[in-house]
Order: structure tokens, then sequence, then C-alpha cells
């Protein structure tokens, strides 16, 4: 690792800029954000391999897409709810610790996942009961993890580190729900469930085998129940932060219950069966476009304005989604589920790394609780509101209006402007003591 903490990278604004830092290749030369990044990939196999079946066996036992939207919740509905929670926790404790014993709780939950699997006819209820148990355990996974990341890289690094660790999210959607696909039309769902538990022991031999950075804890943070509103405060006295996480959190949703929805769509516009191989080769083109868009923010587009990616990627997102709500055929479907990935996850990366860049470690769990919230806690209120408009109406109704939505934010995601009136003087309140941790706030 190169700093000790990110708040001591964000002090020194005179620092000159190694070539080629911010890159995925830099990123790549600490040994410690390696180790922790194949880890998490190798784990996000897994996951991807259980969610993909989870949405199958979902529509397969009840033939509703209100079902499937129930199941979307139950997986995502604790991020909305329990994130603050799990942000407060990664800015007080030692976030390798806690993580390692989230990492375990999951591991346990899918072993009981795969026992009601096996079953002929599982309960529906004990299903939705175990995934949204799943669901809490990630509500303090997720800010934890992403609190941790920059802490694995110097500053001049994050962008890139960001971009890989996006980028090992959603190639694992490319092999997870090939590899569950496959399994669960040769041996069944619960042996799918089985390998992902077994995926999270690469997390755990991964944080058994680093060293890093003692907590840094914000002594003037809230006390009690007050403390769950921190983030909030945090990001309210920055005008770009705030902007972020409500593009954010209206793009998640409206534009995106197409993603807990993706069963409903192939079978009804494609005619391609969800419990089949070419539903998961579908689904595993839509993550190679996304972990292509993610890649391309630490790559090719490295040295480009992440706030005009932001706004580019809506625009590119609205068509490639338009185009894939109005196929009828199977054949063009999947290089246009590349397309729509990639617009994607370019968005979700550009956007993630305006976000950290602006933040202080001592108040990064806080903040990136908001972040979680918003990309994965809004999608299951979305998917609870779609599943019925669906059936009242189609799914092709329900994704253009979603792709029109995405289009009309590009008027709002104007980052650079805000980030450039700041630059010229708006005076920010904060909470921290240093002038390192203010200049962490303001970004440079």
């Amino acid at each position: 690792m190169g700093a000790g903490t990110i708040d001591e990278d964000f002090a020194d604004e005179t620092r000159p800029i190694a070539p080629g830092a911010g890159s995925a290749r830099s990123a790549l030369r600490h040994p410690t954000f390696r180790r922790v990044f194949v880890g998490a990939f190798l784990s996000n196999i897994g996951n991807w391999m259980q969610m993909v079946v989870l949405g199958g066996l979902a529509y397969h036992l009840s033939g509703s897409s209100t079902f499937v939207g129930v199941m979307v919740f139950a997986q995502l509905g604790p991020l909305l709810l329990l994130s603050p929670v799990g942000g407060l926790m990664a800015d007080r404790f030692d976030r390798r610790r806690l993580l390692m014993i989230v990492t375990g709780t999951q591991l346990g939950l899918s072993l009981a996942l795969a026992a009601i699997a096996l079953s002929d006819n599982p309960n529906k209820v004990a299903l939705v009961g175990v995934v949204f148990a799943i669901g809490m355990g990630q509500a303090v996974y997720g800010p934890t993890y992403s609190s941790l990341l920059p802490q694995l890289v110097d500053r001049d690094d994050l962008a890139g580190a960001v971009s890989l660790n996006s980028t090992q999210m959603n190639l694992s959607r490319v092999i997870g729900p090939a590899i569950g696909g496959v399994l669960n039309s040769l041996v069944g769902a619960s042996a799918v469930f089985v390998g992902n538990a077994a995926s999270y022991l690469f997390v755990i031999g991964a944080l058994l085998t680093v060293q890093l950075p003692a907590p840094i804890v914000d002594h003037t943070a809230s006390k009690g129940i007050r403390a769950l509103g921190d983030g909030f405060r945090i990001a309210r006295r920055d005008p770009v932060v705030w902007r972020c996480l409500v593009i954010l959190f209206w793009f998640s949703l409206i534009s995106l219950p197409f993603v807990g929805q993706f069963p409903v769509l192939a079978e009804r516009n494609l005619g391609i069966d969800s419990q089949s191989i070419p539903y998961g080769v579908l689904y595993a083109c839509f993550g190679l476009g996304a972990a292509l868009g993610s890649l391309s923010v630490g790559t090719v587009f490295n040295r480009h304005d992440n706030a005009r990616i932001t706004r580019i990627s809506l625009i590119g997102f609205a068509a490639a989604l338009s185009l894939f709500a109005v196929l009828r055929s199977p054949t063009p479907a999947y290089p246009v589920a590349v397309l729509v990935g990639f617009a994607y996850f370019a968005l979700i990366t550009a956007l993630a790394v305006v976000l950290q860049e602006r933040l202080a470690d001592r108040e990064r769990g806080r903040v990136m609780a908001l972040w979680i919230m918003a990309f994965g806690g809004t999608v299951p209120i979305g998917n609870l509101l779609a599943g019925p408009l669906i059936d009242r109406t189609s799914v092709t109704t329900v994704i253009l209006v979603g792709a029109a939505f995405a289009l009309a934010l590009t008027g709002y995601a104007r980052l650079d402007r805000d980030r450039d009136r700041k630059k010229h003087g708006a005076a920010v309140s904060t909470t921290a003591t240093t002038p390192a941790t203010a200049t962490a706030c303001a970004g440079r």
C-alpha cells in the first residue's frame, strides 16, 4: 500500500501524480488490493450463480412477475432499510473483522437456502425469509466493503480501483449466470446455492492474509439514534455528492426494474425459457457489457471527465434499453444486452468515482450506506411497483418508461457545474476537525 490513510492523500494537493495513476493497471500494483480484489471476484461469481437461479426459480414456482418482484425485494429490500446501520458500523468498527463475520453468516444462510430448495415444491415463505436474511447481511457488507476499498490503494489510484471493483462485480455476472444456468439444468438449484456458500471462503481467505490500516474514528460524529442520519448531513453539505446520490436513487427506482424482471422479459418478449441455458447466456451477455462498461472508466476513458461520462452514459443507456424492450427475436437480443450492460455500468462506475473522490475516510461508511440504499435498496421498491404494472400492461411498456426517465435525468446530471461552482468559493461546513479532512470532503 502507498499512504496510510486516504485523508493524508487528500491533504497533499501538491504531490505530483505518477504517470498512469488512476488507471486499472496502476491500482493492481497494490498487493493488498489485488488479494481482496481476487477474493471478492471469486465470491461474486457464486453470488451471481445464486441470484440468477433464484430469479428463475421464483418465476418457475409461481408463473407470476409479482412474486419475482417479492423475491427481488427480499434480496435487496434490506439495503434500503438497514444500510444506514451498516454504514455506521463500518465507520465505528474494524472493517476487516466486520466483513469476515458477515461473510461467514452469509455462508451459513446460503446452505440453509440450499436445504429449502431440495424439496420438489419449496416453501415460498421459507425461501423469501432466508433470502431476506441474506439481504440483511448484504446491508452491512455493502457499505463496509465500499468504505474499505479506498484504503487499499493510493489516493491517485482510487479511480482505477473503483473501476476494477465494478468490473469484477460485472464480470462475475458473465461467469456466474453461465455456470449457474448449466448447474441448474444439470443438478438443480440446491447445488448452485451450495456452490455459492463455498465461494464465500475466498473472501474470508483473502481478508485473513492482509494487513489493513486501523479504523479512523470520527470523534465528532453524532451519538445514539441520531448517528443514523449522519450520512445525509455529510452528503447534503457537498452539492456534488448529493446530486450523485439523487441521480442514483431515481435511476435505480424507475430505470432499473428491468434487471429484476429479466426472466419475465426473456419469456414474454423473446420466448426464452428462464430455466434454460440460453437464458443464462442472455444474462451473461448483459453482464459482459456491464464488465466492459465499468472497465472502460479505468482504461480507455481514464483521462476523461467522469461527470461527462455520466451524462453520455445516460443517453446511451436510454437508447439501448429502448431497443431491448421492443425486440421480439432472441438473436439480436444478445448483442443489445451487451450494449445495455455497457452503458449501465459505465454510468454507475463514473458516478461512483465522482462520489468516492470527494469523501473523507472517517465519514465514508455513512455516505456509502446511502449509495448502497440508492443503488440496491430502491431497486426492490421499483420491482414491487413494476410487477403489477407489467401484469396489467406489458413488460415492454414498463421498460420503455424506465428508458425515457434515464434520458430525462441527463438534464439533472450536471455534476461538473456543481463541482466548478464549489471550486470557485462555495463554503461547505464540515464535521472534521483537520484541514486534511476538509480537503477530502471538497475534492480536488
